[in-house]
Parts: C-alpha cells; sequence; structure tokens
C-alpha cells in the first residue's frame, strides 16, 4: 500500500496525516496511482497544476479542459479523466433521471459565482425590472445550463417570477463557440423531445438553426437572455442590449446579505471505479484542492508584490472577507448545505429531474463530515 496524503490546516499551515491508497491491480504498492485531473485554470487550483498540492503514493496530472469538453468525456463513453470539474445542475439530471454513478462528488466547489450579471435585456424592451420578464420572450443557449437553474430560482424566491412566465427559446449554438453536445443543457433531444420533466404546454421552444443568443437578441426575436455567457454583442458594447441590474456588484452582495448564499456552478467528481479501488482517494483529493485552494488565498492577501494582476487585489479579498467570511470560497458538505438543498428543489420544481433527492447521495460517504 502506497501513503496518501491527507491535509488539514491549524492557523492557516497545512499539516499532514497519512491515509493509505492501492496501486490498481495489486494488494501492495508498486507503481503510483496516476491521476489526471481536468478543469479549468483557476487560481484555486494553482497549487495542484505546479505541484505544490498533491497526493502522496499518486502521480497527480493536471489537465486544461472546458466546462463542454469535461462534460462530454464524464457523461461519454470515454471517462479520460480520474478527476474531473463537472457542472452540478447537468451531473443532478444525470445521476436521478439516468442512473448515472460513473463519478461520485466530492464537495469541492471549484465554480462559484452570482449569477444576476448574467440576465441581459434589450434596450428597447420596456423591462426595468425582473418582474417585467413576465410574458416576455427569453432567449438562452441551454436551459439546463447551472447558471439559468439558479436564476430562475432567485427570480421565483426573490421577485415572484416564475419559470412558466417566461416564454422561452433555447439557441442551437452559443456566441462563446462553446460545443453544447453531450453537457445535459438543452431542453431538446436530436428528435425533439426532452430529456426533461416540464409540465405539459410549458412555454419552450427551439430557436432557428445556426443562430446563437447574442444574434436572437439583436434581430428581435426575444426580449431577453438568461444564460451562463456574456452575449458577444455586450462584450462588443453594442447599445441595444444591456444588463437588467445596472448595479451587479451592489444587487449580488445585497442578495448575499439577505440569503447567505454563494451559487454553486461547477463540482468536482472523481471517477467511481477509482474511488472503489482507493477507499482514502476522496478525502485525498478533496484535502489537496482544500490545500491549493490555501495557496490561492495567500496569493490575494500578499502584499510583497502582487500576484493577481489588479491594483486593488488585496483591499478587493479584505472587503470580500468582511461581507462573506475568512473562507469565503467555501468546501465541504456543512459549509454548503443551504446551497445544496436548492439544488435540489430547484431542479425538481424546475423539471430538470424526475424527483427530488438528497444530495448525500450524490457524494462519496468518506466526505460526508466534511
Amino acid at each position: 500500500m502506497a501513503g496518501l496524503t491527507r491535509r488539514g490546516f491549524i492557523g492557516g499551515v497545512a499539516t499532514t496525516s497519512m491515509v493509505m491508497l492501492a496501486a490498481p491491480g495489486s494488494s501492495r504498492a508498486k507503481d503510483n496511482l496516476a491521476i489526471k485531473v481536468a478543469g479549468y485554470d483557476y487560481d484555486r487550483v494553482k497549487g495542484i497544476m505546479d505541484g505544490r498540492a498533491t497526493i502522496s503514493g499518486a502521480d497527480v496530472s493536471f489537465h486544461y479542459e472546458d466546462i463542454y469538453s469535461v462534460n462530454d468525456l464524464a457523461f461519454g463513453p470515454d471517462k479520460t479523466y480520474e478527476v474531473s470539474e463537472l457542472g452540478l445542475i447537468p451531473y443532478v439530471g444525470k445521476f436521478i433521471n439516468e442512473g448515472f454513478r460513473d463519478y461520485v462528488l466530492i464537495p469541492v466547489f471549484i465554480s462559484r459565482i452570482f449569477r444576476h450579471r448574467n440576465v441581459f435585456v434589450r434596450a428597447d424592451s420596456g423591462i426595468e425590472k425582473p418582474e417585467d420578464l413576465k410574458g416576455k420572450r427569453v432567449g438562452t443557449p441551454g436551459y439546463g445550463m447551472s447558471a439559468n437553474t439558479w436564476i430562475r430560482g432567485f427570480l421565483k424566491d426573490e421577485y415572484g417570477v416564475e419559470a412558466a412566465d417566461m416564454q422561452w427559446i433555447e439557441t442551437t449554438k452559443s456566441s462563446d463557440a462553446g460545443n453544447l453536445g453531450r453537457s445535459g443543457w438543452s431542453a431538446f433531444e436530436e428528435d425533439d423531445s426532452s430529456p426533461y420533466f416540464l409540465p405539459a404546454g410549458f412555454p419552450i421552444e427551439q430557436g432557428p438553426p445556426g443562430v446563437d443568443e447574442s444574434e436572437l437578441l439583436l434581430s428581435g426575436a426575444c426580449d431577453a437572455l438568461i444564460t451562463a455567457i456574456t452575449p458577444i454583442a455586450f462584450l462588443e458594447g453594442n447599445p441595444a442590449i444591456r444588463r437588467l441590474f445596472p448595479d451587479v456588484r451592489a444587487t449580488e452582495q445585497g442578495y448575499f446579505r439577505k440569503t447567505g448564499l454563494f451559487p454553486i456552478m461547477h463540482v468536482v467528481g472523481i471517477r467511481k471505479d477509482v474511488a472503489d479501488e482507493n477507499p482514502g482517494l476522496a478525502m485525498a483529493v478533496y484535502n489537496m484542492y482544500s490545500a491549493a485552494k490555501a495557496f490561492a488565498y495567500a496569493d490575494l492577501e500578499t502584499t510583497t508584490s502582487l500576484k493577481v494582476s489588479l491594483p486593488w487585489a488585496t483591499q478587493e479579498f479584505e472587503d470580500t472577507r468582511e461581507l462573506m467570511g475568512d473562507d469565503y470560497w467555501r468546501y465541504g458538505i456543512a459549509a454548503n448545505q443551504k446551497e445544496l438543498e436548492l439544488v435540489m428543489r430547484y431542479t425538481h420544481e424546475q423539471g430538470l429531474v424526475e424527483r427530488q433527492a438528497d444530495f448525500r447521495d450524490l457524494f462519496h460517504p468518506s466526505v460526508l463530515n466534511t
């Protein structure tokens, strides 16, 4: 058996202890276990990329993949990576609706973002407040995207706007040139059926072939966009499009003050066959990511030399901690229970899944007490 490092933190200093890791196909140590990790190259994984945060007894390598690719690989036949970033909402849908069990989750919520910034409207639409979305045509490149699920959730919970109050138009491409592929976002299958459990007559249709969400809005075919993607028209400064919430920072901070929620977009999964062969691996991967996050915090905090290319990054870090707490990018089950319970409610009441499950069922048993 090979040793595998478990990291904890006491006063910001990494500590280690050992758990046991089995080399595949053997009862004792031979070669280190190869662990290929996939995902975006965030600052909070840089420690994994450069080897400062690793797993003893394993050869860990990091591979850049965008969310389209990691979802395609995980949900498709290839299963290339032992550890992979995954879209949380698509994973929930696959887990509940299709019995997907090829990856098991650990509570590393690697991508989180407040999503008020992702509601866009035509400047001449007359939409000035969230309630004005009722009865309007809303475009999206993927109805089941994690971002859209959270947006529909806060529109209902905070403003009384139901998903069925809007006429949804799902585009067949996205303006960021992403491959929607098997990512688990589309409300339509190739035969025009739906993988979701939307009520009869739910107002959703497919947009014209080859037209992305940015083009859809500019053409006047829709009044608003709800999307994880910043439309190219907005990035280019087209005056025909604007955000619904003009002061996004103030709106999102107010939402956090009121609810305590920091929306979760992506999570980390471990391929189940590898996790089953190595009982200590799930916790070791969790601790590796936690160590890498601590390095990212240290880079934000330092004033010796700025490691982030923003002049006031240190002040922003201090302000964020004052609002959201010292460990504001929270990992673990207990610290994220409210968000996880909402994910399960949102996916069910929005028709993305057949039944409402217990979020604990998604996670490896060894990490449930984190």
